[in-house]
């Protein structure tokens, strides 16, 4: 970055192993991503138990990635509005709302639309969510600590992918999956007073007074568009989130019904993805300095997209396990390379625009893609749905050669 604030506010703050207020932010970022991997377990479960269809499923996983479409208007939002205030509206609204379905689920009261119009809220805070806290970290580290930083947040959120499920698969086999959305909801709460005691402060952008809300949207695209190395990682983040979407949405039924796994080693399965998750990321920088980036991305995504095909035809729970470890392991090798580009590459006050922007381009067939899963699940079956996703994911890894990547 080339902006004298960053500069001056690199001068300002402590090295990272001191940086308390980042670790704080990280450890509530841990706490509700913790939730997060509770109910990727039961809330599927809740839905596969009220109407048994994989299409309910797809539908509800549309839903919730809906609000994508509304990416760039919530990146301006962001360059606008106080970082902070969004975070902690996020954390409480979603607390809220999962408490409630959870709530109405244990009182035998909930239905199906309630869970469609919580699925389509969640989903939009949690965009916004997503998008205020990669704008958030660059102004609570120094530049040169910023992919360290970025491996860190990684590793947290793998550590909760490593221990979420378990308590998940746990609760929902001996109790009840709302008792396991009530931790989720609660962990938002603890999520929101972390951020309650964190100096977020909003980067303004000069002289912005005049300028249209269409027009700042604008600047998002035209950057991104101009900034190849941004663009190309986009695309294909496209066709690869496209694939892992149909894998995704699919996941849960492909392990309960086909494959007849209990929710306890569904829980496992998931736990150990997350053990490999946080080796993966802990690993990014050791292996920057040995490979470059476009080798590593281009060999993570195809690899990843081979583990989706593999898991497809997997039959025992071992090598289940084994091929969510891979493509897990993978993933989160190639989260923190391209956040920490984007962070890079874009000046303080277009951050949350160009991560909204990219967001958008990269995730925009993602409704469409949890809506198709349901869809082929009908007339392919769970595991030719999910044979479609690792092919898609596998081929999108050649966008990574591109030259502006080297």
């Amino acid at each position: 970055m080339s902006d004298p604030a960053v500069s001056i506010r690199d001068k300002q703050l402590p090295r990272l192993r001191r940086n308390y207020p980042v670790f704080r932010f990280m450890g509530g970022n841990l706490i509700s991503f913790f939730g997060d991997q509770i109910y990727l377990i039961a809330f599927p479960l809740i839905i596969l138990k009220l109407t048994g269809s994989p299409l309910s499923m797809g539908i509800v996983a549309a839903l919730e990635r809906l609000p994508i479409w509304l990416q760039p208007v919530t990146g301006v939002l962001e360059d606008r509005v106080n970082k902070k205030r969004l975070l902690l509206i996020c954390d409480l609204g979603r607390g809220v709302l999962i408490g409630l379905i959870a709530s109405l689920y244990l009182l035998q009261h909930l239905d199906m639309w309630e869970i469609y119009g919580g699925a389509l809220l969640i989903g939009m805070m949690s965009q916004i969510y997503n998008t205020s806290q990669f704008a958030s970290i660059p102004r609570l580290v120094r530049e040169q600590d910023l992919q360290a930083a970025n491996s860190i947040n990684s590793s947290f959120s793998k550590t909760a992918v490593l221990l979420g499920p378990g308590l998940g698969g746990w609760i929902v086999s001996f109790y009840n999956p709302g008792y396991a959305l009530l931790i989720n909801s609660l962990s938002f709460f603890v999520s929101f007073l972390t951020v309650a005691s964190l100096p977020i402060v909003t980067a303004k952008s000069p002289s912005r007074s005049n300028v249209s809300f269409y027009k700042e949207l604008m600047e998002g695209f035209r950057f991104v568009f101009k900034t190849k190395p941004i663009l190309y990682t986009n695309l294909s983040i496209l066709i690869s989130m496209a694939g892992a979407t149909l894998f995704l949405t699919m996941m849960i039924y492909y392990l309960k019904t086909p494959r007849h796994l209990t929710a306890d080693q569904i829980g496992w399965l998931l736990s150990l993805g997350g053990a490999a998750s946080i080796l993966g990321a802990l690993s990014t920088n050791w292996l920057l300095k040995r490979v470059s980036r476009r080798g590593l991305l281009f060999g993570a995504s195809f690899i990843g997209g081979l583990s989706i095909i593999l898991f497809s035809c997997a039959h025992s729970f071992v090598w289940l396990v084994i091929c969510n470890a891979i493509g897990d392991f993978l993933a989160s090798i190639m989260n923190p390379v391209i956040v920490t580009l984007r962070q890079a590459l874009t000046p303080d006050h277009l951050l949350g625009r160009v991560q909204a922007t990219s967001r958008f381009m990269s995730w925009i067939f993602l409704p469409l893609s949890s809506f198709l899963s349901g869809v082929l699940a009908l007339h392919l079956g769970s595991a030719g749905t999910i044979l479609i996703g690792g092919l898609l994911s596998a081929g999108a890894s050649f966008f990574y050669l591109h030259s502006s990547l080297k």
